[in-house]
C-alpha cells in the first residue's frame, strides 16, 4: 500500500523546485491529524467533490440557461473541463496536480443560477440595497468552503491555505479577485495561476462550441478572427473535413491545443528567467506582484485571443436569443430577491431564523446567498410558486 509519506517522497522526486509540495503547505485553519494514505491536497479535492455546492453545479448553467436544452455547458461540465486543462498544463510544468485539481474543482462553487446573468443581477441588487457591497462569486465560493457546516469540530471544509487562496484570488476576465484581511499579504502558487489561465481557455473554447451548436455563431462570423483562421487552416490541411459537426469538434480541440502550446512555451521561459528555487520564492513574488502573472500567453497569442473574445462579445453574447435568455434570467433573480425582501418569512426556516434580530443589510445578504445557492431549475420552480397563482406552493 502506498502511504501519504510515499506520495510526498514521490513529489520531491518528480515535481519542479518551484512547485508547491504537499508537505510544504501552510496548513489548515483548524489542526487535524494527517491522513494515512492521502496528501493534504488530495484530501482537499475529495472534500470539495463531496460538498453539496459541488453537486449543484450540475444544474447551474453558463451562457445558455437550462430552459434552452441539455446539450450546453453547465457549471459542472465547465469545472471538469477546467480541471482537465489545468492538470495538462500543470503536468507539463511539473507542478502539483492535486493542488491544481482541488482549486479547479472549487473555483465556481459560489456561482448563482443562470450563468453570468445571475451574477450580474445579484451584484446590481446588492449594490442597490446594501450600497457598499455587491456580489462576488469568488468570495462566495470562499465563504462556502470556510463557513458552511459539514463537520462537527469546525466550520467549512477546513481546506489547506493554498487552496483557499487559489479560490479567493482567482482572476480572469469574468472573475475579480477578492481580498480579506487575513490573506491580504499572501501570495498565490503557480498552481493557482494555472487554474486561472485554464478557466479563461475553457471559456473561450466551449463558448465557441455552444455558440455554433446553438446557431448563434457561424463559421463566417468566426472567420473574422485571426486565431480561428490559423486553426481552421491547420485542421483542413491535415485532412479535408466536410461534415460541419466533425469540423467543429476538430477545430475546438485544435484551438485548445494551439493555445496550450503557446502558453507552455512562454511560461517555461518566464519561469526560467525568474529562476525560482522554491515554492516560497514563488509566494513572495506573487505577493509583491499580484498583477503580474507568470503563467500566461505570449503577447501575440494574447492579442489574438482578445480579438476573438471581442468577436464573441458582439456575435454571441449580444445575439438577440442570448439577450432574451439573460434578460429573462435577470428578471427571475430580481423578482425572487424583491419578494423575499418584502416578506422574509417566505424564506425556509433554516435560511432565515425568525428569532434573530437582523438588520436590513444582514437580511439582504441572507437572501442573496440563498438565491446564489439555487440551481436554474430550483429558481424557475420557486419563481412559478411565488408568481403563478395556479401553481401549487
Amino acid at each position: 500500500m502506498r502511504s501519504r509519506l510515499d506520495y510526498e517522497e514521490l513529489e520531491e522526486k518528480i515535481l519542479a523546485p518551484y512547485a508547491m509540495k504537499s508537505k510544504e503547505s501552510s496548513g489548515r485553519v483548524y489542526n487535524e491529524p494527517q491522513h494515512e494514505v492521502r496528501t493534504c491536497y488530495q484530501r482537499d479535492r475529495d472534500r470539495i467533490v463531496h460538498a453539496e455546492a459541488f453537486r449543484k453545479l450540475e444544474y447551474k448553467t453558463q451562457v445558455f440557461v437550462i430552459f434552452e436544452g441539455d446539450y450546453y455547458r453547465t457549471r459542472l461540465t465547465h469545472t471538469i473541463e477546467v480541471a482537465q486543462i489545468a492538470r495538462t498544463i500543470g503536468r507539463s510544468l511539473r507542478l502539483n496536480e492535486d493542488l491544481i485539481e482541488a482549486i479547479a474543482l472549487a473555483h465556481d462553487l459560489g456561482h448563482p443560477p443562470f450563468g453570468h446573468a445571475g451574477e450580474y443581477a445579484l451584484d446590481e441588487l446588492m449594490k442597490k440595497y446594501n450600497a457598499d457591497t455587491g456580489f462576488n462569486h469568488n468570495l462566495r465560493s470562499f465563504e462556502i468552503v470556510t463557513q458552511e457546516k459539514r463537520y462537527p469540530d469546525f466550520d467549512g471544509l477546513n481546506l489547506s491555505e493554498e487552496v483557499l487562496l487559489g479560490i479567493l484570488k482567482h482572476r480572469t476576465q469574468y472573475d475579480e479577485a477578492s481580498e480579506i484581511a487575513q490573506y491580504k499579504n499572501k501570495g498565490t502558487t503557480l498552481e493557482a495561476q494555472v487554474v486561472d489561465i485554464a478557466d479563461s481557455l475553457a471559456y473561450l473554447s466551449h463558448d465557441i462550441d455552444d455558440g455554433i451548436t446553438s446557431g448563434c455563431l457561424t463559421k463566417e462570423d468566426l472567420m473574422e478572427s485571426v486565431l480561428w483562421q490559423k486553426v481552421y487552416a491547420r485542421v483542413q490541411d491535415e485532412k479535408i473535413i466536410s461534415d460541419p459537426n466533425m469540423l467543429k469538434y476538430q477545430i475546438v480541440k485544435a484551438i485548445i491545443d494551439f493555445q496550450i502550446k503557446d502558453l507552455l512555451k512562454f511560461s517555461i521561459d518566464k519561469i526560467k528567467n525568474l529562476n525560482f528555487r522554491s515554492s516560497r520564492e514563488v509566494l513572495e513574488y506573487t505577493n509583491q506582484n499580484p498583477d503580474k502573472s507568470i503563467i500566461r500567453f505570449s503577447e501575440s497569442m494574447f492579442q489574438e485571443r482578445t480579438a476573438l473574445q471581442k468577436l464573441l462579445e458582439i456575435k454571441l453574447y449580444h445575439h438577440y436569443r442570448v439577450v432574451r435568455m439573460t434578460d429573462k434570467a435577470r428578471r427571475i433573480i430580481s423578482d425572487l430577491f424583491e419578494v423575499y425582501k418584502t416578506t422574509p418569512n417566505q424564506l425556509p426556516y433554516h435560511i432565515y431564523r425568525r428569532n434573530m434580530n437582523q438588520d436590513d443589510k444582514e437580511v439582504n445578504r441572507i437572501i442573496c446567498n440563498y438565491i446564489a445557492s439555487m440551481t436554474d431549475r430550483f429558481a424557475l420552480d420557486e419563481h412559478k410558486k411565488l408568481f403563478d397563482p395556479y401553481q401549487k406552493v
